[in-house]
Parts: structure tokens; sequence; C-alpha cells
């Protein structure tokens, strides 16, 4: 059966996906929202023991399986302490740099789960009384939240409820341009989650035969390196990370094309799948580039790294300016839709 994309439901299950916070280890709602997106088509799904949800679909071939995954879990943060003034030092959640949050609205999370807004500034924002205040280091030590709330010192934070170890999370401040980009933090990799969720539904509403059962993974702990590198059913032959480009200076990868990895800080991928999936863009007329990621890593690599004995490998949107203020565009999800497609209905590599 031909393909036919569904570009505007992907990107309107983007926007979704990215307006539900789910930094590394408070991802219950946003995995929530994907089994509720799933719901009423008659498909095998769990829950592993680290949160993360499993969708498995039976192939004619049940001897040897195939898996995909991509991650919900985002950057975010931790309340690292209670500051005399009221305010909150913050710990990193996942790798990326201070000075890609700093101005950010952001949103704490109680362990009641209350919320309150506020806002992360460095504390001599203020030019008018800081003779520093672009030059400081944009570091823990200076990086604090505003509350949007009437406190002064530490006690009235914590009688708002807030103590430390409460997650905060960043305003994806998502939009969507005319000319069809897609502007919002955490694009990686709820992007791929998206891609992902549509591919399935159309399995199960097109009653498509997949020629090996395929394992889906919507995995929850990606950003802290271990989110894929479990619950790999043995038969699994083949394991692919759907996960973003990185674009940049010296990168092959954009934001209209599938970018293919052939290389990331944990080593080479695959080359047998790698060409696969060259040669599966070149036959299906995708538009692909390949690309090394200096700093990377994937579920793919975990996995790996976990002593499975697999073939890995790594395709995705690309995304701009990741770990910050990223934006992809909407060519760039249906090349990487369509190679999907293409892959999870081709023969296996071995």
């Amino acid at each position: 059966m031909k393909y036919t994309t569904h570009l505007k439901e992907i990107v309107m299950l983007i926007k979704e996906l990215v307006s539900i916070p789910s930094p590394t280890g408070n991802t219950n709602k946003v995995i929530e929202f994907c089994a509720q997106y799933l719901k009423g088509l008659n498909i095998e799904m769990k829950r592993n023991h680290k949160g993360g949800l499993l969708i498995t679909i039976p192939g004619k071939n049940n001897e040897k399986h195939r898996m995909l995954t991509a991650h919900v879990d985002t950057l975010g943060a931790m309340v690292k302490e209670i500051k005399p003034n009221g305010r909150l030092k913050l710990s990193m959640i996942g790798g990326f740099r201070w000075n890609a949050v700093e101005g950010e609205y952001c949103t704490i999370e109680t362990e009641t789960g209350h919320t309150y807004s506020g806002t992360i500034l460095m504390k001599q924002t203020s030019v008018h009384v800081y003779k520093d205040a672009g030059e400081a280091k944009r570091n823990d030590e200076n990086i604090e939240v505003r509350i949007d709330e009437k406190t002064t010192n530490a006690e009235e934070t914590r009688m708002l409820g807030i103590n430390v170890g409460d997650f905060v999370s960043f305003d994806p401040r998502v939009q969507l341009t005319a000319s069809g980009f897609i502007k919002s933090r955490h694009l990686d990799d709820k992007a791929s989650t998206a891609i992902l969720l549509r591919i399935i539904k159309w399995i199960q509403e097109e009653g498509i035969e997949l020629p090996y059962t395929t394992h889906f993974l919507i995995s929850n702990n990606e950003e802290i390196g271990y989110g894929g590198n479990s619950n790999i059913p043995t038969e699994t032959v083949e394991y692919v990370a759907v996960d973003m480009g990185a674009i940049g200076e010296g990168q092959s990868s954009d934001e209209y094309t599938v970018s293919i990895c052939a290389k990331d800080s944990s080593g080479p991928y695959h080359y047998g799948l790698r060409k696969h999936f060259v040669n599966l863009a070149r036959e299906n007329k995708i538009d692909y580039r390949v690309d090394i990621y200096p700093y990377y890593g994937s579920d793919a690599s975990a996995a790996i790294k976990a002593g499975h004995d697999i073939v890995h490998g790594l395709i995705g949107p690309g995304i701009e300016s990741s770990h910050a203020f990223e934006r992809t565009h909407e060519s760039s999800l249906m090349n990487t839709e369509k190679l999907l497609i293409a892959y999870i209905q081709s023969p296996l590599v071995i």
C-alpha cells in the first residue's frame, strides 16, 4: 500500500508533545499521553520498570525482530538549593549550557504536583547594578530562578512547598511558521516521537503486515544515557534510534532532509545498516544527508555499550541549535517519515 504522509498531524502532535513538561526523571505525563494516543488501536503496549512505553507489532517473521526507539525525556533541571534571598539554585538535567536557558521562563513542580512559574536569570542581570553583567560567567553559582511569587527569603520559598529535588522544566515557546518551520525547545526528541507514533497508528489503521515483528520503544531516560539499553527482546537483530541530526559548522545535516548518522562520539554505527538507509533513500527519492556527530550519543549506542548483540543505526530529522532554541522544517519531518516507512517494510541487512 502506498503511504501518504500525515505531515499536518505530525506537526500538531509535536506541538502537543513539546507542551507537556517532561525533564528526564519526571516523564509520566508525556508517556501517558503517548499511550492515550495509541489507545483503541488493538495494539500490544506495556510500561517497562523505567517508565518507558514498549509497543510490539507482530510481523510475518517472528524469529528475527526489529526495534525502533525515540525518546520523550528532555533537558531540564532540579532545585539544588533555596538561596537566602528566596531564589533557587539549579542542578542541570542533561547536557546543555547555562547560556542556552538564560532568560527562559520555567515551571517549578513541587512534590505534591503544585506548579509555580519563574524565570531563569543571572544574579548579575541588572546593568544598572552590576558592572560585570555582560562578562560574569554563566555557571551554577551565578544562574538562579526568580519565582513569580512574593518571596524574599528561603523560609518564604519553603512555605510555598518548594524543596530541594523539585523538577524545573523550560518553556518550549513552540511556534509554527507559515514557511513550514517548527520552532521549539525539546524537538530533541519529540519530533521523532511524533513521527513514530503516527507511523504506528498508520500500521494499525491500515492493517499493514510488517515483514518482521517490530518493537517501538518510547524511551524516557535518553538524555542521561540509558533510556533504551534494556528491555530489548532477545530476538532483536536490528535496533534503530530515531533521533535528531545535529546541525552546525562542518556538518552536512540540514533542516530539510533526513540525517543518517555514520558515527558519533561512541564510534561508527553499523556500516551495512547505514548503507541500507542510503539505498532506501535513493530508491524512494528521499532527500538525505550522511553525517558525523562529534559530541553525541543515542539509545542505540547505549544498547551496544550494554552488551546487546545487535546491528545498530541512527536516523532522524535535522534539528538546528540542538539543546537550545531548536528548529526544524516540515520537509525534514516528511523525509524522515518516508525513510522509516521504507525501512520497516524492507529486508534485514543480516
